[in-house]
């Protein structure tokens, strides 16, 4: 069974085309809310599953259950489809692991369809899907540490590359994927795609121009530079002295974060990571 979000008035805790999956025995997976709801919908999931044919239920405002309501006062239209094509889901997982956007056509064949790209139609109802975040972290220091682990806790898809084979074995080990920069020239492909942020984080920022020119020359949503006004000005320089181009440098965020004047490794791992999921959230919707 697949529960969808496909419509909301006032606030809600989820946005419209938020899935939840529920099973015949009352396993769910995902949640439209912090727990209010969740029971009804795996009720309903489960009434429909028994019928065998889709619906579409309003809960909270104007709804026919009276006794259900949202906290935060809305309504929540939610779509359910009893037994979506297990090919079409199979699609849909494959084309997000290999970082291709998706749509998926909740009343198409066998009341979902999956469509590559982005779908510019209009009839029936369709929910968007974007590749998962992929942070890309060049650096060394103990702030790449502490975005490695925020990032990873927060369930970004997490690249290293850094000159530290220390760092690099720990971020192998939890999980990220992570190279080993030997000189400032080393061929690491930086695999950046439109749903791709790069973050340097080099302290030695001899480091950077061979490594960020190549970034530049990525899709990469957002790229940015840990360092000073001062520095993003001596680095802007050192780009345009090797023939880059001035759009393309335009594009580097810096200084980097949401929290001015970040020194602790800590508060600038947070203050960088909230400014990338941010501009991730817009290129994404």
């Amino acid at each position: 069974m697949l529960a969808t979000i496909t419509g909301l008035t006032g606030t809600g805790a989820r946005a419209i085309g938020t899935h939840m999956a529920v099973l015949d025995d009352g396993a769910s997976a995902g949640s439209f809310s912090s727990g209010c709801v969740e029971a009804a919908i795996v009720a309903e999931a489960q009434a429909v599953l028994a019928e065998g044919r889709p619906r579409t239920t309003r809960f909270g405002q104007d709804s026919p259950y009276m006794d259900i309501r949202l906290p935060c006062g809305g309504g929540m239209d939610v779509r359910f489809v009893p037994d979506p094509p297990a090919a079409a889901m199979d699609r849909a997982a494959s084309l997000l692991a290999e970082r291709s956007p998706i749509t998926l056509f909740l009343d198409g064949p066998g009341g979902v369809a999956v469509e590559p790209g982005w779908s510019p139609q209009d009839d029936g109802f369709r929910v968007r899907h974007a590749p998962a975040l992929r942070v890309v972290l060049l650096g060394h220091g103990a702030e790449m540490v502490a975005t490695l682990k925020l990032g990873l806790a927060h369930g970004a898809d997490i690249v290293v590359v850094s000159p530290e084979a220390d760092f690099v074995a720990e971020a192998e080990a939890v999980g990220a994927e992570a190279h080993h920069l030997k000189s400032p020239g080393s061929p690491v492909a930086l695999a950046a795609d439109p749903w791709t942020a790069l973050l340097y984080l080099f302290h030695d920022h001899d480091w950077e121009p061979d490594l960020m020119e190549r970034g530049l020359a990525t899709p990469a949503f957002w790229i940015g530079a840990m360092g000073s006004r001062r520095t993003q000005a001596a680095r802007r320089a050192a780009l345009s002295a090797r023939g880059v181009d001035a759009e393309a440098i335009a594009r580097i965020q810096g200084p980097v974060g949401l929290i001015p004047s970040s020194r602790d490794p800590a508060t600038l791992a947070l203050s960088a990571f909230a400014e990338i999921v941010g501009a991730y959230q817009q290129v994404a919707a």
